[in-house]
């Protein structure tokens, strides 16, 4: 067998969950001819994370195999919300709030893709474009029975909730991307199978072309929920060297195999021979490197050892310039950025969280007696330095 069937067969194993009609097929397909794939992503969050770049690697796999790779925004999907995995009905964005979210899209997605080799697209290109004759058209396809099968609407029905004819709608208009982009192969987060699969019978019916689907598993968030800003546990892509090392030491031990696999080119053999501790210290340490260069990750090693492990203070701490000797621990969190509000102040106080200079302030009612030089902690991150 040629190198080049090694790779394609890789590809289409490594951090992979299901490929449709089948494997086999798709592989024929992919080292006969050159094959256009998508990705679809909508703009609901101004960070792509982690769990975006399981999709964006493979992207990347496919393109360096040779083939065509389009990389497409759902700037009118998005408009609708998409109901996958959702107990209740998602907030529509607006066409300022997805501008807004797409700004920075492409510099964080060209950590892993080659830009300069794929096609950006819109969905609404042509989805503002459909009139209700053909919304019509791409419904009768299928039954409301069919599409109430997914099994969040279930849920929703069972505790009396309701199901928005928009929610219907969703997959109707991701779907037909596949027929207006014409490709052969969707990628994509398991989450999305039911969307892609609508998108494969409406390739078959409109273009009377198959279409593949290939997904790849949803990597859980560091404490084991989904991944989402909602919970505070992702990893952005955004996130400096010293964060993003920083975040995946608090990984939770038993997801450590499972972010090797979905998040880096360790062979697996390699990982079950390293010892728990230096296992995640590996990890922090390749996904690191991946985004931000190797010199970069080991300064973050070095840094977050030298405070987590040495109990030091961190080499490089922000500064407050007091303006006054005394005053309430509360205001002087709040205006230090050290919490957001007051009574997030004094949750960090009654929880034991905030220390200046080693020690416990233990009342979130005392006065302070700042002196410059000193160093107020909250936490095991956050550090501000009076000036």
């Amino acid at each position: 067998m040629k190198n080049q069937d090694l790779k394609t067969r890789d590809v289409l194993v490594k951090a992979v969950e299901k490929i449709l009609p089948g494997a086999e097929a798709l592989e024929k397909l992919l080292k006969k001819r050159k094959v256009r794939f998508y990705l679809g992503i909508d703009p609901t969050s101004p960070q792509l994370h982690l769990g975006h770049a399981v999709t964006l690697r493979k992207f990347r796999d496919l393109q360096d195999l040779g083939h065509e790779g389009i990389l497409l925004f759902g700037t009118f999907t998005a408009q609708i919300g998409d109901p996958s995995g959702r107990k209740e009905s998602r907030k529509p964005l607006s066409i300022s709030e997805i501008e807004k979210n797409m700004e920075d899209y492409k510099k964080q997605a060209s950590k892993i893709l080659d830009i300069s080799n794929l096609r950006i697209e819109h969905n609404h290109r042509w989805l503002e474009k459909l009139n209700f004759k053909d919304l019509v058209k791409i419904a009768s396809c299928f039954t409301v029975s069919r599409l109430l099968e997914r099994n969040m609407f279930q849920e929703r029905l069972k505790k009396g909730g309701e199901v928005g004819v928009q929610e219907f709608l969703y997959p109707l208009m991701q779907g037909y991307d596949s027929v207006a982009l014409d490709v052969d192969l969707e990628i994509g987060a398991s989450d999305q199978l039911f969307n892609m699969m609508v998108g494969r019978k409406l390739q078959r019916v409109f273009n009377k072309k198959e279409k593949f689907v290939l997904t790849v598993p949803l990597l859980l968030g560091l404490d084991g929920r989904k991944m989402s800003k909602t919970y505070n546990n992702a990893v952005n892509l955004s996130d400096t060297p010293k964060d993003m090392y920083g975040k995946i030491m608090s990984l939770k031990d038993n997801l450590i195999i499972h972010y090797f696999e979905l998040c880096t080119d360790v062979p697996q053999k390699e990982v079950k021979k390293l010892k728990p501790l230096k296992a995640k210290a590996r990890l922090a340490r390749e996904i690191t490197a991946f985004y931000h260069g190797r010199k970069a990750a080991l300064l973050a090693e070095k840094e977050f050892n030298r405070v987590f492990k040495e109990k030091k203070l961190p080499s490089n701490i922000p500064a407050f310039k007091a303006k006054e000797e005394v005053r309430n621990i509360l205001d002087f969190l709040t205006q230090s950025r050290l919490a957001p509000s007051r009574s997030e102040a004094k949750r960090l106080v009654l929880q034991k969280g905030v220390k200046l200079d080693g020690k416990i302030i233990a009342n979130w009612n005392d006065d302070l007696k700042i002196k410059k030089g000193q160093v107020l902690r909250v936490g095991k991150k956050k550090f501000v330095k009076i000036v």
